[in-house]
């Protein structure tokens, strides 16, 4: 039962967090709103795999998501390395 309560048991460095991931969640809603036209190739990439027949349709873009991940870790590094 401890273990659980202690599970629960927000503090002041989780609220921290709740605020960074809002602001990081805002930011990135502000850049695809205002800069969705510039997006476009996103998604589109050699590699992507898209199969659209008459009634059925279906989309992987994995070469999207790999260069995603590889952009995210190298933030993530970096954001571990100054704080």
């Amino acid at each position: 039962m401890t273990d659980y309560l202690e599970f629960c048991n927000m503090n002041s460095q989780t609220g921290k967090w709740i605020i960074v991931a809002g602001i990081i969640i805002v930011i990135v809603g502000v850049l695809i709103y205002f800069f969705h036209d510039k997006l476009n190739w996103l998604g589109k990439l050699p590699g992507d795999i898209r199969i659209e027949k008459e009634n059925f349709s279906f989309y992987f873009p994995i070469t999207t998501m790999i260069i995603l991940s590889v952009i995210l870790t190298l933030l993530i590094s970096i954001f571990k390395k100054f704080f």
